[in-house]
């Protein structure tokens, strides 16, 4: 519940500063928006009414772009409506002391620090809808300016190396798109910028939900799973169409 509610409270703040339309109701929240950020669902009770799922059934038919689902309670089912299906560990760290970053890591604050973990974001999940690169358009000058939410961005030898997003809200944090540049991996960049961000964060339970790559990395840094949560997703465009 936890996971579901930070999850709705981040998609919204960065509706609110793409401009899109964020949609709440009782059992899910959406942010619908263009053909290149998609439609993105949050699913916040294990028991969507029928008016709720004939909702979601219509925003993802009428979406503009690819669409997105994430149920932390594995208890929606979406392959009514062509959608594929994947589950990832939704994992709890309990407040604990924080660990210094062995690299520079930063809270971000100038817009070209901002593009920088942008650009790592975007190349790092292969978020092929936002190619070209469009400085602001993954993550606006405004995100950074909606209540508790913070970007950070980790350096190897002066590079940009790292990325992630934080919310911090009802005395929770959650992380979101902890990322590395793909010719940077393995030089310590994602333990950096989760520590960066973790810092001040010691008397607060945190969540996230994880990759299988990412797993090790948050279970070293003191992160455990607590449920399963399965995420949808529009099919896979055809190659050649």
């Amino acid at each position: 519940m936890r996971q579901a509610r930070n999850s709705a409270a981040f998609w919204s703040a960065v509706g609110r500063s793409r401009g899109h339309r964020v949609i709440r109701r009782r059992g899910f929240v959406a942010v619908d928006g263009d053909e290149r950020a998609g439609l993105r669902v949050l699913i916040q009770e294990p028991d969507l009414n029928p008016d709720d799922l004939a909702e979601v059934g219509d925003l993802v038919r009428r979406a503009a772009g690819p669409v997105n689902a994430e149920d932390p309670y594995s208890t929606t089912d979406l392959s009514h409506l062509g959608m594929r299906d994947w589950q990832m560990p939704v994992m709890l760290r309990p407040p604990a002391p924080v660990g210094e970053p062995a690299l520079e890591a930063v809270r971000v604050r100038r817009p070209e620090d901002l593009w920088e973990a942008e650009r790592i974001v975007i190349a790092g999940f292969e978020l092929d809808a936002f190619e070209p690169h469009r400085p602001g358009e993954l993550f606006p000058a405004a995100l950074i300016e909606q209540p508790g939410v913070d970007v950070f961005l980790a350096r190897h030898d002066g590079v940009a190396a790292g990325a992630c997003v934080r919310l911090v809200q009802d005395g929770f944090a959650s992380h979101y798109w902890v990322g590395t540049c793909p010719l940077l991996r393995s030089r310590g960049a994602g333990r950096a910028v989760m520590l960066g961000s973790l810092a001040g964060l010691a008397g607060l339970p945190a969540t996230l939900t994880a990759s299988k790559l990412g797993r090790p990395l948050y279970e070293s840094l003191g992160y455990t799973v607590a449920a399963p949560a399965t995420w949808w997703a529009s099919p896979r465009p055809v190659p050649g169409n």
